[in-house]
């Protein structure tokens, strides 16, 4: 029995989701012809600060954000869980649900991969999925930038699209990502000073953020460009 496409998997606080998190899954399902990608919300991330905002909230956003995409599935398991989160967890947690066969293509950022490997147990993630990581235009990975032993997994996993649906784990590949210079700090930050944030971000997770009265506390100091834009 032929195993179904690859699917791809995308982890994030999303506080709030935007449109950088949006263009990103949507330009990596495209280029890596991935039968679909699970949006996975954390609850409370291992490897970085507490999400200001609960996690019923920020699923119910990333829930009307990506309603009417096909392609895009939500997944809350994680959410709601006062345990910290850490991606081998979440893998773990997937091939037992899916089996060993189905690709598994974890989706990330150029930034992100650059410090792959201050994850948890970071080189037994690529035992059980695929990492693909989005490259700016003009910002490609430099083998020689990266610390020693990723770029000795870099050299030795490196692949194309088209071997994602090969095996179920293993490669690393790379996909063209539009730049959109917006961070959910920037969006918090904004709300939080009374500016405006249309365009940013959906009308649905917009008028949410309205009406629950999300990011109005103290203000946080705005920063457009985080990283690769999608934190």
């Amino acid at each position: 029995m032929t195993p179904p496409g690859p699917l791809g998997l995308f982890g994030g606080t999303f506080d709030p989701v935007h449109y950088g998190h949006l263009r990103l899954a949507e330009e990596a399902a495209e280029a890596l012809g991935l039968e679909s990608v699970r949006w996975i919300p954390s609850g409370n991330p291992g490897h970085r600060a507490t999400p200001c905002t609960p996690p019923a909230h920020r699923v119910a956003m990333v829930e009307r954000a990506i309603a009417g995409n096909p392609r895009f599935q939500l997944d809350s398991a994680e959410a709601h869980s006062a345990a910290p989160g850490f991606t081998i967890d979440t893998l773990r947690r997937l091939r037992t649900e899916l089996g060993p066969e189905w690709p598994l293509v974890f989706i990330i950022g150029t930034d992100q991969f650059v410090a792959l490997d201050r994850w948890r147990d970071w080189q037994a993630l690529f035992g059980l999925a695929h990492f693909a990581v989005g490259e700016r235009s003009g910002y490609p990975i430099r083998t020689e930038a990266l610390p020693p032993a990723l770029a000795a997994e870099y050299g030795q996993r490196y692949g194309k699209s088209g071997d994602l649906r090969a095996s179920p784990s293993g490669r690393i590949v790379v996909f063209p990502m539009t730049r959109l210079a917006i961070s959910a700090s920037f969006i918090r930050g904004a709300i939080a000073s009374g500016a405006s944030v249309r365009y940013l971000l959906p009308p649905e997770v917009l008028a949410y953020i309205g009406q629950n009265r999300l990011y109005t506390g103290g203000i946080e100091r705005p920063s457009m460009d985080s990283g690769n834009g999608h934190s």
